[in-house]
């Protein structure tokens, strides 16, 4: 069930359907079962909060800019979801959003709830590893996920997500790639990443986590000196800054749309659609993982979306985990 909107995000829906038209105050009045003065008062809330909103007199109101913010506000309106995203828990600042999202589920939250936050002061990579978080400019969160699926299918989710968010950065403007098992890259360059965590009965999954950080308007000046050469954002790939709220919705919108799909049609229209992207396949390759490092080509993924490397003797191993290094071009 999707939450009531409030009045200030009723307004902003109704003033960001207008476009460029103004809206009359009479109009509002009456779709929200407001007095005019009421009205008025909700639209000064918005303006406090940063919404330039134009009014003119017999005219009504119009909206002319919102903030760079990502809360409820800035993203009720844009948003065409079912599910994901119509609960939001919004915070300036958190250490990582996994962490909180994963306490929100334990204590019940639903499916689609997501946990946002302009800065993560202790982001998590894979493996442990830090994320670079600065505030006010890129995309982090975390959304609870409920699939009826078997825990031994959950790492499926991963590549989802990966397909949802290199379509979403595609239609951005940018040639992204997926690497196996969960990062986007642009040029050879992460833009992205994915973490997913799991709780689960033997028989059955109680709850995903799925963690998506994506660097939206990072410059030259944000990367530390050890990133410069390995790590990138839109913003540096396209010349332009991006606008944060419309490419959260319309991720958002991805990534539902390809959970859908793979809850009723299973794994392999993800796979195909996971390959047509993937940057890993076909390539000479390193794996390191915890065990051991493992060379050979990235020849496939498998029904269970573990890489396929085929070795120099021949064997064809099988690779559920690890970092993955493309050691040249295959021609």
């Amino acid at each position: 069930m999707q939450p009531e909107l409030s009045q200030e995000e009723m307004i902003l829906t109704f003033l960001a359907e207008g476009g460029d038209e103004f809206v009359s105050g009479a109009t509002l009045s009456d779709k929200l079962g407001l007095s005019r003065t009421a009205v008025w008062k909700h639209v000064e809330v918005l303006r406090t909060l940063g919404y330039r909103i134009e009014a003119a007199p017999a005219r009504g109101y119009r909206l002319l800019e919102v903030p760079d913010r990502l809360t409820a506000l800035e993203l009720a309106p844009l948003l065409s979801t079912r599910d994901l995203g119509r609960t939001i828990h919004y915070e300036d600042s958190l250490p990582s959003t996994n962490a909180l999202a994963f306490e929100l589920a334990t204590e019940g939250a639903f499916h689609g709830e997501v946990v946002i936050a302009e800065e993560q002061t202790a982001g998590k990579g894979r493996r442990g590893r830090s994320w670079v978080s600065p505030p006010g400019k890129n995309l982090y969160f975390s959304v609870v996920l409920r699939p009826e699926l078997a825990p031994q299918r959950a790492s499926e989710l991963t590549l989802v997500a990966a397909v949802a968010l290199c379509e979403t950065l595609r239609e951005a403007g940018v040639q992204a790639q997926i690497k196996w098992p969960n990062d986007l890259e642009i040029n050879g360059k992460k833009v992205a990443g994915i973490l997913t965590e799991l709780s689960a009965e033997t028989d059955r999954v109680r709850f995903v986590v799925l963690g998506i950080g994506v660097n939206l308007n990072l410059g030259s000046g944000d990367l530390p000196a050890e990133l410069a050469q390995s790590a990138t954002s839109l913003k540096l790939e396209r010349g332009q800054s991006v606008p944060r709220a419309l490419f959260t919705a319309a991720l958002w919108t991805k990534l539902e749309q390809w959970l859908d799909r793979h809850a009723e049609g299973g794994f392999e229209p993800v796979r195909a659609a996971w390959k047509s992207m993937a940057q890993t396949l076909g390539q000479d390759v390193l794996v390191r993982s915890e065990q051991r490092e493992l060379r050979g080509v990235a020849e496939d993924i498998d029904a269970q979306g573990a890489l396929l490397v085929r070795t120099p003797d021949g064997a064809l191993e099988r690779v559920l985990a690890g970092d993955v290094e493309q050691l040249r071009p295959r021609r």
